[in-house]
């Protein structure tokens, strides 16, 4: 699973700095993206962004994948700190995670287990990982390359939110956990999470060496300005 996450992300050239890939994408303007995802007669309506994503083809560019990925903000049913998946079948699946290859019944586990999270968080970085990788070792090589493309995408769209170097270049995700995935998708280890006021996690890494820095910075303004919109309660 490791040698396969190495060679999954080749948008980035890790060497001690995540290298910038060469795109036209550049920091998400989140309002134009908000009111874009919810207008029915705009090109980036969010449900008609959510059909094109789910299907088995290569046709969404990079700024379809910007704006359905920050679009994910903005919909009624976004939680960043909702429960991901079944805890309890996660954890008996858990295992599993540390082996380099899979049984026919394993496989089949992992996949269902992954599209049932994807059903609920179509974004969820870990899960595309996984459903590539059953693809991948079930043989079904055009089906993984069409899903690699849309992972790769999805990084690529984060990658070019910021270089994570300060808070002022901050990455921004939009769910927590998508930063740790980022991360460990792209050959950094991550290690822990501290909190950087006003909105900001930097996360500390394991570096390989001097050249890298002690840890990279995520912008989670509107992660937090989300959560209590939808949670006035915990203001």
């Amino acid at each position: 699973m490791k040698k396969f996450l190495s060679i999954l992300f080749t948008i980035f050239m890790v060497t001690g700095v995540a290298a910038q890939p060469r795109t036209s994408l550049s920091r998400p303007d989140l309002e134009e993206i908000r009111v874009a995802s919810l207008d029915e007669e705009s090109p980036y309506y969010y449900p008609r962004l959510l059909t094109e994503f789910m299907k088995n083809d290569t046709t969404m560019n990079d700024v379809d994948f910007q704006y359905f990925y920050y679009g994910t903000f903005f919909q009624e049913d976004y939680d960043p700190y909702r429960q991901v998946g079944n805890p309890d079948q996660l954890a008996v699946l858990a295992p599993l995670f540390n082996k380099t290859t899979w049984t026919r019944s394993e496989r089949k586990q992992i996949l269902d287990f992954a599209m049932a999270v994807l059903a609920d968080n179509p974004v969820n970085l870990r899960q595309l990982t996984n459903r590539i990788f059953v693809y991948q070792q079930n043989g079904k090589n055009d089906l993984a390359k069409i899903w690699q493309y849309k992972l790769n995408h999805l990084l690529k769209v984060i990658a070019s939110s910021g270089n994570g170097l300060t808070p002022e270049t901050a990455w921004v995700v939009v769910y927590p956990h998508d930063e740790y995935d980022f991360l460990n998708i792209s050959g950094i280890t991550a290690r822990e999470q501290e909190f950087v006021a006003p909105y900001y996690d930097h996360i500390l890494i394991n570096r390989k060496d001097e050249k890298q820095p002690e840890g990279y910075y995520f912008d989670i303004e509107e992660i937090l300005k989300q959560y209590f919109i939808k949670h006035p309660s915990e203001i």
